[in-house]
């Protein structure tokens, strides 16, 4: 019993490890994303196509991806977690290495859609098998690490860009592609599945024949504290997506800014608020656990009443530097909820099924998220203030409080028996 209690109290040097290992590959992920953006200019040069092509190529990438996210998560969860991320991460590799290759919009166009294809696979096993590495003390920060990784390869976005400008667009997705073989193949001599007292592991997840994918939703929305937990994740994603997406906009026409002004204040001390709070989010979350366990709630939750005042401030001041400041606060603690979202989950599923269950929310932020681009676009079409549209994304934050403390938890850090079903 002693023995157990110190393995579940202190994470080995391994379940640090795989933290590491997988932090590179959300960083490859992400700025594969991004990269494509940035690069705009010099894609349409090589490939005519119009405005709303371009746009196309990330629409259809994201709604695969959103789509095939609850049965990646299950695949995950059915299989080896280690083994499906390295998979995932080989075919990315290979995906973006044949994007250097097209020479048509219809080309391009078929390679973002396996992009998210490999990519639906990634972060729900990534994050499972960081959970059942580490103990309750260090999920929230092992968590949020990874997300710090996301969000580097984010905000690396410029690199497309700058390699496009020197060389060509192909040259970028050339270089990552066999970069990502390389590291695919590291992987496969160094990310292993837990077994229960080696390498640290917490628990070794059972991968019974008898795990459904039917019997696995079923499960999940039969219980009150998931489906709050999608409805959460979806208003946050909103504001996110909505935020993110228009702050470049707003910066430029309230504040009169250059493009490059605009997009270093809504990119640059953006992201780099928002990795200092998906670390920060994550280390009070676990600090706090240990005494209240209701902490990995109670952090996203008082984030979001400080950050819904300061988007709000940001919306309705003249003065450029309160704005970015605000905005820094919002990234700042928006993010407690990235670091906390899967050990939240952790806490209210069955972890046979914790893969499954985030390829899920996976899927309805994506789908709301990407109706929250697109309600955005009708408004400005429609001549309403973006000021607006943040004062309403405030107002979602404060939805979210309300959705989050309807979780319930019990003592001892899992759902209430009374709880658990609808």
């Amino acid at each position: 019993m002693k023995a157990e209690k110190l393995l579940e109290s202190k994470p080995s040097t391994y379940a640090w490890t795989v933290v590491a290992l997988l932090c590179l590959v959300g960083c490859l992920n992400y700025l594969d994303r991004m990269m494509i953006t940035t690069m705009r200019s010099s894609i349409i040069d090589a490939i005519p196509m119009s405005d709303t092509q371009f746009g196309l190529l990330t629409s259809v990438f994201l709604w695969i991806y959103g789509l095939l996210s609850p049965a990646a998560g299950f695949l995950a969860d059915r299989f080896s977690r280690s083994k499906v991320i390295i998979g995932s991460l080989f075919v990315w590799s290979l995906v973006t290495w044949l994007t250097s290759q097209v020479t048509t919009f219809e080309e391009l166009l078929a390679t973002r859609a396996l992009m998210g294809v490999s990519e639906a696979c990634y972060i729900p096993a990534a994050l499972a098998l960081i959970m059942d590495y580490h103990p309750e003390k260090t999920k929230s920060l092992a968590a949020g690490i990874h997300m710090g990784g996301v969000m580097i390869g984010q905000s690396l976005g410029f690199v497309g860009g700058w390699l496009a400008e020197n060389h060509s667009w192909n040259f970028a997705f050339t270089i990552f592609g066999g970069f990502g073989i390389i590291y695919s193949v590291i992987l496969v001599l160094t990310l292993k599945d837990p077994v229960k007292g080696a390498n640290g592991a917490i628990a070794a997840v059972d991968k019974s024949r008898d795990i459904g994918f039917r019997n696995a939703v079923r499960a999940l929305f039969t219980q009150r504290a998931y489906v709050l937990a999608i409805l959460y994740w979806s208003l946050i994603s909103i504001v996110g997506w909505v935020v993110v997406g228009w702050l470049p906009t707003y910066f430029k026409e309230h504040f009169s800014l250059s493009q490059s002004a605009a997009g270093v204040y809504s990119t640059g001390y953006f992201h780099a608020a928002s990795l200092a709070g998906v670390l920060l989010g994550g280390y009070l979350a676990d600090r706090w656990s240990r005494r209240n366990p209701r902490a990995r709630i109670l952090v996203p939750l008082y984030g979001l009443l400080i950050g819904a005042p300061a988007i709000f401030l940001a919306s309705n001041t003249a003065v450029l530097s309160v704005a970015i400041a605000c905005f820094m606060l919002f990234a700042l603690t928006r993010t407690f909820s990235d670091a906390n979202m899967m050990p939240i989950l952790s806490m209210i599923v069955d972890a046979r099924y914790r893969a499954t269950a985030y390829g899920i929310l996976n899927m309805f932020s994506c789908i709301v998220g990407g109706l929250g681009i697109y309600a955005g676009g009708w408004l400005r079409d429609a001549q309403v203030d973006l000021s607006l549209m943040f004062k309403v994304a405030s107002g979602i934050m404060l939805l979210c409080t309300v959705v989050l403390w309807y979780i319930k938890i019990g003592n001892n850090g899992q759902i209430n028996s009374n709880e658990s079903k609808i």
